[in-house]
């Protein structure tokens, strides 16, 4: 597949810049699943400054519909901790997590979701649902939206107009 020029779509953020600097790993993740021919979906985790997991869609290598970035960025950031729990965490992910995914996320106690672009098909936190903020839940968590979301949603453009046949 013909990936876009990510660096000609690089615009630091007017915002946040440590959201940015992060935001900015996980499109780099999104582009390499664009390579692979996986939906571009990266995600990375983070404690403080320190980046634990980055990882992006494996669903068609894996033949796995549970292998989400977040999905396997949890995995790996659990393990680098060895904990169950990624308390004090976040996750910074170029698409709006789906409802298994934002399920894991808390479940594995993350404190902030940061994604790029919404899902208006299947997004469980601000599109179809606003599940991290639920007040039934036992743990919430802060949702951030938009970073770097016009970067995100031209890789995945890319990706489904290449798949469907045009240029």
């Amino acid at each position: 597949m013909k990936l876009p020029r990510v660096s000609e779509l690089w615009v630091p953020d007017a915002g946040d810049e440590r959201d940015a600097h992060f935001m900015g790993l996980a499109v780099r993740a999104a582009a390499e699943a664009f390579e692979r021919e996986e939906v571009p979906v990266g995600a990375v985790v983070v404690h403080g400054q320190r980046v634990l997991a980055i990882a992006s869609n494996r669903c068609e290598e894996l033949r796995d519909p549970t292998a989400h970035a977040e999905m396997l960025a949890l995995t790996e950031a659990c393990s680098v901790l060895d904990e169950g729990r990624l308390v004090g965490c976040e996750l910074f992910c170029t698409l709006e997590p789906c409802f298994m995914c934002a399920g894991a996320l808390l479940h594995a106690r993350i404190e902030r979701i940061v994604f790029g672009a919404r899902d208006p098909k299947f997004g469980a936190c601000r599109s179809l649902a606003t599940l991290p903020e639920d007040e039934r839940l036992n743990h919430r968590c802060k949702v951030v939206e938009g970073v770097h979301a016009d970067i995100a949603a031209e890789l995945l453009r890319a990706f489904f107009r290449e798949r469907r046949g045009k240029s």
